[in-house]
């Protein structure tokens, strides 16, 4: 019977592991994908530390370790939803987690308030008072392909103006555009209604000309493999935020004022009506 000993001896040690507690056992682990887009100002590091408070709540609720993953170029965002690699994404700009939505089966969770704008900047002496007056003008506007270009060129299409036909400066940095604007460059310029640019602009007493229609800001998503009730417990993690002094802490460190779930429709309609 010797032979059978060591056989024996394992049985017993895979018999014991399994009557291990649940909290002996290895915890599952989620990925949540971060992006504030290529001029979000933050490094792997400091998006660890700043999404952190979200994480451990969706652990929580999941019963999962959730790891922050800070991915900067959108290509690689991208590709991540397209390969599955992230169980959660929380981006700006909105179109990433759109795609996500359209092309590769992502679920919607929750987006961000308020919504998000293109606003239309003019100087507080500048003679144009309505977006009719902005034909045969001059804009400025940031980079051709990014996304507060593309959601400007829709609103102004909304409104009748086709940018195609426009005399447009396109810059990288939304910084950019009011100097554009006091040097008289510009006529008018596009900024996002969330950009540090635009809060400037009006603190320094300039003029907004218009606001355009909201869209949904910061959307969070999930993987096609999470189940409605592991969605179900995020979006209420995130709805919840705004109710004790950590969550609304973390809120403001975003800039925004909580999370809503009543965004998913447009957020489906958004690349249609950006016309990519």
């Amino acid at each position: 019977m010797a032979p059978l000993r060591p056989l024996l001896t394992l049985l017993a040690g895979l018999c014991a592991a399994s009557a291990l507690p649940a909290s002996a056992q290895t915890t599952p682990s989620l990925s949540l994908a971060v992006s504030e887009g290529t001029s979000g100002g933050i490094d792997a590091a400091t998006a660890r530390k700043k999404y952190a408070p979200l994480a451990e709540r969706l652990g929580l609720a999941l019963g999962a370790k959730v790891e922050v993953v800070f991915v900067r170029e959108f290509a690689a965002l991208e590709q991540g939803m397209k390969d599955g690699r992230y169980d959660f994404v929380i981006a700006r700009p909105s179109d990433y987690p759109a795609r996500g939505l359209r092309d590769y089966r992502y679920q919607y969770v929750a987006n961000a308030e308020p919504e998000g704008h293109c606003m239309l900047a003019v100087t507080a002496d500048s003679p144009i008072q309505s977006v009719d007056q902005l034909r045969g003008k001059t804009f400025v506007m940031p980079e051709e392909v990014a996304y507060m270009a593309r959601f400007c060129r829709a609103e102004l299409r909304d409104k009748g103006i086709d940018l195609a036909k426009e005399n447009v400066f396109y810059v990288r940095e939304q910084g950019a555009i009011p100097f554009g604007l006091e040097k008289g460059i510009a006529d008018v310029g596009g900024m996002a209604s969330y950009s540090g640019a635009i809060r400037q602009w009006r603190n320094k007493g300039q003029r907004v000309l218009h606001q355009s229609a909201g869209q949904p800001y910061m959307p969070v998503v999930g993987a096609p493999t999470l189940s409605a009730d592991d969605l179900a417990r995020a979006r209420k993690v995130l709805l919840n935020l705004q109710q004790d002094d950590a969550g609304r802490d973390f809120l403001q460190s975003l800039g925004i004022s909580g999370f809503t779930s009543n965004g998913e429709e447009r957020l489906r309609k958004l690349l249609t009506w950006l016309g990519v």
